[in-house]
């Protein structure tokens, strides 16, 4: 299938703010987030910092980036007013980006003035951080109907789907769940690195223990539980809608779950190194996109009546 323009451009701009949020999580894992002190969006007080070091290069690089998503995300609604008529949803989706992005400058913006940085590791940070989190999903979320839309993507209808309508719900709210166990887990293990899992477990079960490190002892479990539910979402969902579209769609969700469960083995096994951690973040997005994907799939008018034909003929059988 070919792509229009107007969803190369939005697959380009998706692409820029997956590579962002691999970059701010690099900043945190490498205690960076300070490096331009508390100024924003100044670095230390200069619009370009003179003599940085490390940290401060790391930070300004990441905030630079944002500032070029953002960017891109103006020219993807300016774009998207240009080549679709009113009320078209990818109109919608293009509008609520940008909405996301700026929610998302804000977060960060806080996340530095509030000096919820560094080696802070207070329960407020980790609420920012959950919060940032989900706003980021939303974001992801909204480029991803942007560009579906402007591929030409069926009528869409968030209305009388009954069960089916239900898993997807269920689904995306899994997903984030365990995308906000992930964001709480990584800060735990980036402040408190251990040389054993008997050691995380014996923390995790302390009630003296910080929260950080108790609630990361849960992770793997949530995560296990709510891949075993996108199995089950999957395949009851690819019955009640026999399309293709829908048929690929969760093939993705899939696939995506078996390579997120096999590289959160080896993430707990070697104690979270920085580059399977950067990974395993890679395809928490990713599997976040191929939900989103499954659920406008679901959703459309054809898909509904590809569902409804085949119920008549095995009526009829």
């Amino acid at each position: 299938m070919s792509l229009s323009r107007f969803t190369k451009y939005t697959i380009s701009v998706i692409v820029l703010n997956l590579l962002v949020i691999l970059w701010g999580s690099y900043v945190r894992q490498t205690g960076s987030g300070d490096g331009c002190g508390s100024h924003w969006p100044l670095c230390n007080g200069e619009v370009i910092p003179l003599a940085p070091n490390t940290k401060m290069i790391i930070e300004f690089t990441h905030r630079l980036s944002s500032g070029l998503a953002l960017l891109m995300v103006i020219g993807l609604v300016i774009y998207a007013f240009r080549a679709f008529s009113k009320g078209h949803l990818a109109r919608k989706a293009a509008a609520g980006a940008l909405a996301f992005t700026f929610v998302s400058a804000l977060i960060g913006a806080g996340l530095v003035l509030f000096h919820l940085v560094g080696s802070n590791d207070s329960m407020v940070r980790g609420g920012v951080l959950t919060a940032h989190l989900i706003n980021t999903m939303l974001l992801l979320g909204s480029l991803t109907v942007a560009a579906w839309a402007g591929s030409g993507g069926r009528k869409l209808s968030l209305k009388g789907h009954g069960l089916a309508g239900w898993l997807v719900a269920i689904g995306a709210f899994a997903v984030l769940l365990v995308g906000m166990s992930g964001a709480i887990t990584s800060l735990g293990d980036t402040l408190y690195p251990r040389d054993s899992s008997a050691q995380v477990i014996l923390e995790g079960l302390s009630p003296a223990g910080n929260l950080l490190i108790r609630l990361r002892l849960w992770h793997p479990f949530i995560a296990t539980g709510v891949g075993v539910y996108l199995f089950f979402m999957a395949a009851l969902l690819g019955d009640m809608r026999p399309d293709p579209a829908v048929a690929r769609a969760l093939k993705f969700v899939v696939a995506m779950v078996i390579l997120q469960i096999a590289v959160g083995v080896v993430n707990v096994w070697y104690k979270a190194p920085m580059t399977i951690s950067l990974i395993h973040l890679f395809l928490a997005d990713a599997l976040w996109i191929a939900m989103v994907l499954a659920g406008v799939s679901a959703f459309t008018s054809s898909a509904r009546k590809a569902s409804q034909q085949d119920g008549r003929l095995q009526t009829a059988e």
